[in-house]
């Protein structure tokens, strides 16, 4: 199957365009799905894969996150535990609505692509997946965690999860967030409690990525870094931070030898 990125490029574009792209946080997921359609074709390439597997693994990155323009007109949030799963929304785009084909006209890996969007940013992937549609699922999601290290970095905490300065600065960190940390396993959403909690929950996303090129990447871009360098007033949380910094240059640093 061929794919024209230049025909996919401009559909995201023409969609994106029904939204307000002077609000910061409608500019944050289209900036954010340009970067993660690269960062998948760069993972895909990293596999040997074909070059149209690789262009298939991009427009995976392309569709992902379509459902989030909604999210924020009908609710104004990003938190899909105050609003709606904007991976069942995007499905719900693409699929239901059938703007899928304003992307392409094959449908041949439709079952794929749903599948991919579908569980993007669920904790775990479904068992019974067969081996290829696992792994683009793989690439999509380690794409999407490298990708939302940077978003915390460039993006106000603030606007991103709707506090005020003091109330992230003087956040504690919940005692079973920094568990699943030192588990070596990404955090639900279900224990976080404080603000801080999400910057922890992030650079914890690292641990789940399944490839190679991806530990190198994030190694590259160091936005995991500048994350962990979480700016507190709360002496507990600096200790905290401290720590775990330190646990991830040495998890990472083995991976990367």
């Amino acid at each position: 199957m061929k794919i024209d990125r230049a025909r996919a490029q401009k559909a995201f574009a023409d969609y994106a365009a029904h939204y307000n792209a002077a609000d910061p946080k409608v500019k944050l997921k289209i900036d954010h799905t340009y970067r993660v359609a690269a960062l998948c074709a760069r993972i895909a390439g990293s596999l040997g894969l074909s070059p149209a597997d690789v262009d298939l693994a991009w427009l995976t990155g392309i569709l992902h996150d379509v459902g989030r323009f909604e999210q924020l007109r009908r609710f104004n949030t990003f938190i899909d535990s105050q609003s709606i799963s904007h991976a069942a929304l995007s499905v719900s785009v693409l699929f239901d609505e059938g703007r899928i084909r304003d992307y392409l006209d094959d449908a041949a890996e439709d079952a794929l692509l749903r599948t991919a969007v579908e569980w993007h940013s669920a904790f775990r992937l479904p068992e019974g997946l067969d081996d290829r549609t696992r792994m683009f699922s793989q690439i999509l999601r380690d794409a999407d965690k490298i990708d939302i290290l940077r978003v915390n970095v460039e993006t106000p905490m603030e606007e991103i999860y709707n506090v005020s300065t003091e109330q992230l600065r003087q956040s504690p960190v919940t005692p079973a967030v920094l568990d699943a940390f030192y588990e070596h396993h990404c955090v639900l959403h279900s224990l976080k409690k404080w603000p801080a909690d999400n910057a922890v929950g992030h650079a914890s996303l690292v641990f789940e990525l399944c490839y190679p090129e991806s530990l190198r990447i994030v190694d590259e871009q160091g936005w995991l870094w500048r994350l962990l360098a979480f700016k507190t007033d709360n002496p507990d949380t600096a200790k905290a931070f401290a720590a775990i910094t330190a646990e991830m240059k040495r998890w990472l640093g083995e991976r990367l030898q």
